[in-house]
C-alpha cells in the first residue's frame, strides 16, 4: 500500500447532529447525573474517555463508572439512533469530493480513527451518507486512550493488505490537538484541519506534518496525504 489515511469524524468530516444531548441523557438514566458537561472538553477524546471524566469530576468511583458504561453506551445509541433523523448532521465543505478522489486509487487505504465508539462512528455516517467509503478504522471502543488508536488502525489494516502496511505509511487526519497527538504517539504523519473548534494557528504550534484550513482544495489535499 502507498499510503493508509486515518480520518477522525466530528469536525473532521461532519459536524452537528444530536450526539451531545443523546450522551447526557443517556448519562442520566444510567448514573443519576450527567458531570459538569458545559466545562469538560470532549474535543479530542474517547467516549468513554469523556464518560469517565465526567464522572470520576462528579465524584464516582472507578468501580462505580466501569459498572455503568455498558450501559450508558446502549442507550446513548439508541438516543442517537432515534433522534438523528430529525437533526442529522452535516458533511463539512469538501469532504466528498475528497473521499471521492481517494477512492481512485487502488494503493490507498481509507480508514477512520475516533474517539466514538464504533456503533456512533457508523450511525454519524450513515446520518452523512458516508457509510461505506472507509475499509476498516479504530474506535473508542476499542481503547479508551486516544493514543493507542493508530496501532489498532494500523494492525486492522495489515489484516486486510499484509504486512506492507506499516506506520509510517499512515497518516492520522483530525481537527483537535489531541488527533496530533496520537498520530505522533503511534508513529504516522498527521495533518491538522482547522474545520472544528481550533484554528489554524492554534493547531499549529502542535506541530503537524500538515495544517489546512479546510479541504476545500481537493488536488491539494490529496497530493500532502500521499506525500
Amino acid at each position: 500500500m502507498r499510503k493508509i489515511i486515518l480520518f477522525d469524524i466530528d469536525g473532521t468530516l461532519l459536524w452537528g447532529g444530536p450526539a451531545k444531548s443523546a450522551f447526557v441523557d443517556a448519562m442520566n438514566e444510567t448514573y443519576g447525573m450527567p458531570g459538569d458537561v458545559e466545562n469538560v472538553s470532549f474535543a479530542g477524546k474517547t467516549d468513554p474517555q469523556i464518560a469517565r471524566e465526567l464522572l470520576h469530576g462528579a465524584g464516582m468511583s472507578h468501580e462505580e463508572i466501569v459498572s455503568g458504561l455498558e450501559e450508558l453506551f446502549g442507550r446513548y445509541l439508541g438516543y442517537l439512533e432515534a433522534r438523528l433523523p430529525e437533526n442529522p448532521v452535516t458533511v463539512l465543505p469538501g469532504v466528498r469530493e475528497l473521499l471521492d478522489a481517494l477512492a481512485a486509487y487502488d494503493d490507498v487505504g481509507v480508514g477512520l480513527l475516533t474517539g466514538n465508539v464504533a456503533g456512533g462512528a457508523r450511525l454519524k455516517l450513515i446520518s452523512g451518507g458516508l457509510w461505506g467509503r472507509f475499509d476498516f478504522g479504530s474506535y473508542g471502543s476499542d481503547h479508551e486512550l486516544r493514543d493507542e488508536l493508530p496501532s489498532i488502525a494500523v494492525a486492522r489494516a495489515r489484516n486486510l493488505w499484509g504486512e506492507v502496511v506499516t506506520a509510517d505509511k499512515a497518516i492520522v487526519v483530525g481537527d483537535t490537538p489531541r488527533d496530533i497527538q496520537c498520530g505522533k504517539a503511534g508513529g504516522t504523519a498527521t495533518m491538522a484541519v482547522a474545520t472544528g473548534s481550533f484554528t489554524v494557528d492554534e493547531l499549529s504550534v502542535h506541530d503537524p506534518d500538515h495544517v489546512l484550513a479546510d479541504f476545500s482544495s481537493t488536488r491539494a489535499v490529496v497530493d500532502l496525504l500521499l506525500s
